[in-house]
């Protein structure tokens, strides 16, 4: 996100671990830094605290923040079960961005929050979300250049190298779904 407003990381911001959120924008209303980074429904909370939210992350790139990981050994000796969790996933997404209501009222629930946090939540994974559980080539380029320039590696990485989609492919085509 730096990168995306013009700004060079080293150069002009100072990064510190910050610990958990809540003491971030504690230190934040104190006027002890700067910015932060908080997840969504954080930003919520922050604003309601009378902080700004300046970005989200979501709303400028796609960077798939969370998947399903397993092992080779996984996928070798049970296909079928992880063939089923990713079935699931889909229909989760699905059931998300169709069923605004029902969401929100499991959001509420699940994470014991009022209205208004379970909506910007939604509003969030309406976004974040997609039908066919499909990643974003060019959010997973960004996590694979970001880790190749940390782990200083300077060849080409390519996506077959780090993920193994074949799984994936094979529940899209059982629900009917055209992969991207």
């Amino acid at each position: 996100m730096v990168k995306h407003f013009g700004l060079e990381p080293e150069k002009d911001v100072k990064f510190a671990s910050g610990g958990l959120t809540e003491g971030r924008l504690a230190r934040l209303q104190q006027g002890l830094i700067d910015a932060t980074v908080v997840p969504v429904p954080l930003d919520l909370q922050a604003r309601k605290l009378g902080l700004n939210v300046l970005a989200r992350a979501y709303e400028i790139f796609t960077y798939p923040e969370g998947g399903l990981i397993t092992t080779t050994k996984k996928i070798r000796e049970k296909p079928d079960e992880v063939k089923r969790v990713i079935r699931a996933g889909i229909r989760a997404s699905r059931y998300i961005r169709t069923n605004r209501d029902g969401t929100i009222q499991f959001l509420m629930e699940w994470q014991r929050t009022d209205k208004e946090i379970a909506t910007g939540t939604y509003e969030y994974l309406s976004k974040a979300t997609n039908e066919n559980g499909s990643l974003s080539e060019n959010g997973f380029r960004l996590i694979i250049e970001e880790i190749k320039e940390l782990a200083k590696v300077s060849r080409d990485v390519a996506l077959s190298d780090v993920a193994d989609l074949s799984i994936l492919r094979e529940a899209q085509k059982e629900l009917g779904i055209k992969g991207n």
